[in-house]
């Protein structure tokens, strides 16, 4: 294939025939979501696990025909992890088409890199000894979200949560006209807004960080039933825990062939919880832009439309939005299938955690929309009060409450009659404010009032709740 006209030479020819998006036109930006959950990362971490798994057996004093490691063959064992390369996956890949089974393609790879090393070679069938495919998917499943979440996700939401806490600050106190089913409601400012979203982003990412990644090395259906068969002196709950554990993961202890992936179902359900906060920012601040609140800095040769010169569009907000819907359809998929499994085990999983990191990838893609958007806003201060001033009937709240403290009978009907449908001026009101049968000092107060100035501890809010550092 060659490339077309339009096409640069520089291009590859994979970023205009990759099937998806995230492998495509947006490789770019999810190299790292790549790094996690690829099928050469896939393929690295199960060779760190088997090597785990080899060196842990090694150290057991019960087993006796495989002696521990010098420090030489430790090295070695080590450099099998540390220098996996694609071309290395490549290989693992090759062997595969031989053996059509993915995790004991990686077995015999690992035996054909200790064959030129006689001691290491001659301890080569204590590679994968007594396990399933499982004991070394799992482990590499939960080392693949640590990577992608713990650190890509997690990294990318943070970089939202510090630009949402930023306009927090220093919009904390802009007034700005509340809308509440869509029409004008009590008076709030901007910041106030952004720091809610960073408040509901705070508790959102504190809980898929909570989520605690699980791993099992207990055979094909869970009882150790090889391990003992081998070697029934060893305790081997024992050392699957210690092999866990050191790995830094938390211990399965019960599991039939695969381990149940409840966990990943909540860590997937709370990355779609978070996603749908991050839907309802991208929807807000969509609003506001269309209502003028903010400008966007123009980028030079950008277009907008193809056929109207004027429009700078909120395309980041609305490309956020669309990857947040995909990546929540996915996620909810997979919190939903994992954890079901017929029997001991059936292979539904398999093919749908191959799709990890397609649905963290869609997420992170988001949030760096998210992100971009975010930096291009500019406020339009003039708009926002003149929304304000457009709004004096929002003030009927704090008249007709002053009146009811001071016990005027239908209060809260005056207002409704004076304000409700219609529009007001500050004139108006104050007229409307002189009548009223309470002291001079509160129809003072309440003159003084306008939209602009009614926003309650809206600022306050916005610096209490808005750093993105508080916990």
């Amino acid at each position: 294939m060659t490339a077309s006209a339009s096409t640069p030479p520089s291009a590859p020819e994979w970023v205009v025939t990759a099937l998806s998006p995230l492998d495509g036109r947006y490789a770019g930006k999810t190299r790292a979501v790549a790094d996690a959950f690829s099928e050469y990362a896939l393929l690295r971490e199960r060779v760190r696990v088997e090597i785990a798994w080899l060196k842990a057996l090694a150290d057991e004093p019960g087993i006796g025909e495989l002696p521990a490691f010098d420090a030489e063959e430790s090295a070695r064992l080590d450099q099998l992890v540390s220098d996996f390369t694609p071309t290395s996956a490549l290989e693992v890949k090759a062997i595969e088409r031989e053996t059509n089974h993915d995790v004991k393609a990686v077995e015999y790879w690992i035996k054909r890199q200790l064959a030129p090393h006689p001691a290491l070679a001659a301890k080569a069938e204590f590679v994968h000894f007594a396990c399933t495919s499982e004991d070394i998917n799992n482990v590499a499943h939960a080392f693949m979200l640590r990577q992608g979440v713990h650190g890509v996700w997690l990294a990318a939401l943070d970089a939202v949560i510090a630009r949402l806490s930023a306009l927090a600050q220093a919009y904390a106190e802009v007034p700005m006209l509340a809308r509440t089913h869509g029409q004008p409601a009590t008076p709030t400012t901007v910041g106030k807004e952004f720091a809610l979203f960073v408040d509901r982003l705070r508790t959102a990412r504190e809980r898929v960080a909570a989520v605690p990644l699980r791993a099992k090395m207990n055979g094909a259906t869970g009882n150790y039933n090889a391990h003992l068969a081998a070697y029934p002196a060893v305790d081997w709950p024992a050392l699957s825990r210690r092999v866990v554990e050191s790995l830094g993961l938390v211990w399965q202890p019960m599991s039939a062939q695969i381990e149940p992936h409840d966990y990943m179902a909540e860590l997937f359900d709370a990355i779609a919880r978070t996603g749908a906060i991050l839907i309802d920012l991208c929807r807000d601040v969509w609003g506001y832009i269309a209502l003028g609140f903010f400008k966007q800095k123009l980028k030079a040769g950008e277009i907008g439309s193809s056929t109207m010169p004027h429009k700078v569009n909120p395309i980041d907000f609305e490309n956020a939005e669309g990857n947040l819907g995909l990546a929540n359809a996915l996620l909810r998929h997979l919190s939903d299938k994992l954890p079901i499994s017929r029997w001991q085990r059936d292979l539904t999983d398999s093919t749908v955690l191959r799709n990890m990191g397609v649905a963290v990838g869609y997420s992170v893609l988001a949030l760096d929309s998210l992100a971009r958007g975010l930096d291009k806003l500019e406020l339009d201060a003039e708009v926002l009060a003149a929304d304000l001033d457009a709004n004096w009937e929002v003030l009927a709240e704090p008249i007709q409450t002053v009146m009811r403290r001071y016990g005027v009978s239908g209060a809260y009907e005056a207002l409704k009659e004076l304000t409700r449908g219609k529009r007001v001026d500050g004139p108006s009101l104050r007229a409307f404010i002189g009548t009223l049968a309470i002291p001079e000092s509160a129809k003072a107060e309440l003159a003084e009032l306008t939209p602009a100035t009614y926003i309650g501890l809206a600022a306050v809010l916005a610096r209490r709740y808005g750093p993105a550092e508080m916990g």
